[in-house]
Formats: C-alpha cells, structure tokens, sequence
C-alpha cells in the first residue's frame, strides 16, 4: 500500500502543529506508523490523499452513524450554509433540537447547547456544584470526560494511549476535588463518601467508550443511584459518545437507572461540532441568564451544526428499528473476530452495545480501567496495521471504541471477517 504522500504531508505537519495533529490519539504513536492524511468520506469509506480506499469503522469518532456524506444531512447543512454561518443570536433551530433531545430522554426536561463535549461536561459539573453547593465530584479511573483540568485525572481515551495517569500545567488545586473510583466497582465508590460528606455529583460514562468499550453493570448503576440519592449529590451521565449510539434513548433506557444529568455530543452534531448538557428543571434553572450558574459560548447553538443535528437525530427517531440492524452487525464483526482468534489460539475479549462495538486482546474479561490496560498493546499495534494494510480502517488504539454506521453491509462485515483471519494468522 503506498502511502507516500500521507509520510509528505505528517512530516509538513509536524514542522507546523504540535505532534502534526490537532487531537493526539490521531498520531498514530501506539500503533506505529504514519497516520493517514483523508480527502474524502463517502458512504462506509474513507479515500487517503493517496488514493487508498478503507472501510471505516471509527466514523469520524462516533458522529456519523449514516456514514459519510449522508444526503438529506448535506443538504441541510447547505440549505443553512445559505442563510449564514453564524449569528451569535437565537434561531428556531435551537429549539427544533432541543425538542427532539427532550422528547427522546426521560431524565432532560431542558438542554443547552454547546461547541463541545468538553464544554458540556465541564459545564454540567460547574452546574451541579452550583446546584447542591458542594465542591468534591466523583469520577472513574479510566473514563474520559474531555479535557477541562478538573476531570484530567487517571483519564482514558489519548491519555491512557500514552500511559500518562494525568496531564502537566494541570495544578493540583485545580484537581484536589476530584475523586477517583474504580469502573464497576461500588466500595471503591463508598470509599469517596466516606472520604468526604462535601461530593457535589458523580459522573460516569454509563457506556465507557474511552477504555476500550466497557458497559457498566446494571447493579452498578442502581448502586450509584442510591448513593447519590443518600447523600444529596447528581447523577451524571456522560453520554458524549454513546448517546443516540447504543440505543436511541440513551443509557438509562437499557439500564433502568435514571440520571439528574446527561451530557450529550457526537450524532447530535450529525458530523458538525456540537454539544450539550441536560436535565432536570430545577436543576437546569439555576443556570444563567435563569439563575445563578454562568455558562456561554459565542458558537453554541450554531445554525449550520443545528441544522446537521436536526436532520440526524429525526432520521433515527423515525427508524429506531435501525439500531437492532446495527447491533447485529456489530455483533457478526465481534462473532467473527472472535472465532477467528480462537482459531489462532489467540486471547480476545470483545463487546457489543448498539452500533458501538470494542475487542481486547486480553484473556480476561475487561471490567475497568486496570482489566483494558492489561491488555496484549503490541498485538493490537500489529492487528491495526495490518487491518489498514488490506483496506479497514479502525481505531489506532486499543483504548477506543469501533462503530458501525448503516452504510457497512453484511458484505463488508464479510470480508473485514475474514482479512482479521488473516492478520490473527500473522500476529
């Protein structure tokens, strides 16, 4: 596979962006190798500037579950592109989203939007703490909850990529609120409340994507709830990834546990920058300009991204038939994976929710943050490469999450199937 103009550009880049990237898992430095510089999407493919076509099963991190280049999405997005860029002013689109997210999450009577899923989970601990006047938050070794100092503590996603537990220029002041639990375990969680009676809120990825996928039980979740409700601080979700991925309304429909709070991104964008935070009323009051808690942003709510994230999340409400399609073909990539590395005699671990599929090369069940980062690194490295080496394209580290979008056919799972034969047969 040639990919000489890929090395041309990375090597440019670095002389111009830190890293040569704008996000740092990007660099390809767990996996080895050159990333690929991208042209065009189309469908279920991705084409490199040198021509190269992939399936692709990281879809831009999650947003587009219609694939690329989806139809009705462009065109809404052009038919808003010719009304203006931006206004830094209301438009009716905000509203029109937000009655979809409200109509499709039990636990959101309000939602506010935002550029990011940074800033929607950095507002929606400001806003807890505002809310229960508390200071302390809960959060687990291995969840990823973006990049707001607070929250860069034993975190997953690029920072477990590089091994680093934390992040410098981050002060310890800025983090000496910040508890650490370990992933479907309730006593390590018990502890924090014994620690300290000041926990404003926990916040958890329901379906943690930023490990590796590793759902959390069921009686998990329940446990948190009842934590949570003894001792007076929220629930929050951060469904920044797995939101309109594992199921249309989201985690607390499949686990029976209803969050105060959810943080939403990704599909709600449609493939533009967007996120947000919701909630209950009284909770959600207490933000500005209605209360007390200060939250803005010059793009939040921008018209083009509004009008992406219209048109994706009613393409699902009016399919929602779409997730069980997406699921099964999630699950026949993870069967065939799996048989392909027992008959290797290799150890794999592998995980469905939705469209949202994950694999370990590990001989054990992966539960946490310490199960995923005992996992076989060089063996992934090598699957990765040579996955990409015959045409499919999937996360460049182990600590991320593959999706299936609707433009990946029984075919093309087919043949994925058996190029992973191959590569096990290699590793």
């Amino acid at each position: 596979m040639n990919i000489t103009s890929s090395i041309q550009a990375f090597e440019e880049a670095q002389t111009l962006i830190p890293g040569g990237v704008d996000s740092p898992v990007r660099a390809f430095k767990s996996v080895g190798g050159t990333p690929l510089f991208i042209e065009k999407g189309e469908g279920a493919h991705l084409y490199d500037i040198d021509g190269n076509a992939y399936v692709d099963y990281v879809q831009s991190w999650g947003p587009l579950i219609f694939g690329h280049r989806d139809e009705a999405i462009e065109s809404a997005v052009c038919d808003a592109v010719r009304h203006g860029l931006s206004f830094g002013a209301p438009t009716l689109s905000e509203s029109e989203l937000a009655k979809e997210v409200i109509g499709i999450f039990e636990s959101i009577d309000k939602v506010r939007f935002v550029s990011s899923g940074t800033e929607a989970v950095m507002s929606a601990i400001r806003l807890a703490r505002g809310f229960t006047g508390k200071d302390d938050i809960v959060k687990f070794e291995g969840c990823y909850h973006g990049h707001s100092d607070a929250l860069l503590v034993q975190a997953g996603s690029g920072l477990a990529t590089f091994g680093n537990p934390s992040s410098p220029g981050v002060p310890v002041d800025f983090t000496k609120h910040t508890l650490l639990a370990k992933y479907n375990d309730i006593e390590s969680v018990r502890k924090c409340f014994e620690d300290s009676d000041n926990i404003a809120c926990i916040i958890i990825e329901p379906i943690a994507g930023n490990m590796g996928l590793v759902p959390a039980d069921k009686e998990f979740l329940a446990e948190l709830r009842l934590l949570c409700d003894a001792h007076g601080a929220l629930l929050i979700f951060d469904e920044v990834m797995s939101g309109f991925r594992a199921t249309l309304h989201g985690a607390e429909s499949i686990t029976g546990t209803t969050p105060d709070m959810v943080t939403l991104g990704k599909v709600i964008g449609g493939g533009m920058p967007v996120g947000a935070f919701g909630g209950k009323a009284e909770i959600m009051a207490k933000l500005s300009p209605e209360g007390p808690v200060y939250q803005a942003g010059t793009l939040s709510g921008n018209p083009v991204a509004m009008a992406a994230g219209i048109t994706a999340v009613r393409k699902l409400r009016s399919n929602a038939k779409l997730y069980s399609v997406l699921e099964a073909r999630a699950k026949r990539l993870m069967e065939g994976f799996a048989e392909a590395a027992a008959k290797h005699g290799i150890a794999l671990k592998t995980d469905v929710r939705g469209s949202m599929f994950g694999f370990f090369f590990n001989d054990k069940p992966v539960k946490n943050f310490d199960d995923a980062a005992a996992s076989d690194l060089e063996r992934f490295a090598a699957f990765h490469a040579g996955m990409l080496s015959r045409g499919f394209y999937f996360a460049c580290s182990q600590f991320e999450t593959g999706f299936i979008c609707t433009q990946i056919t029984d075919e093309m799972i087919e043949a994925t199937i058996s190029a992973a034969d191959e590569v096990m047969g290699t590793l």
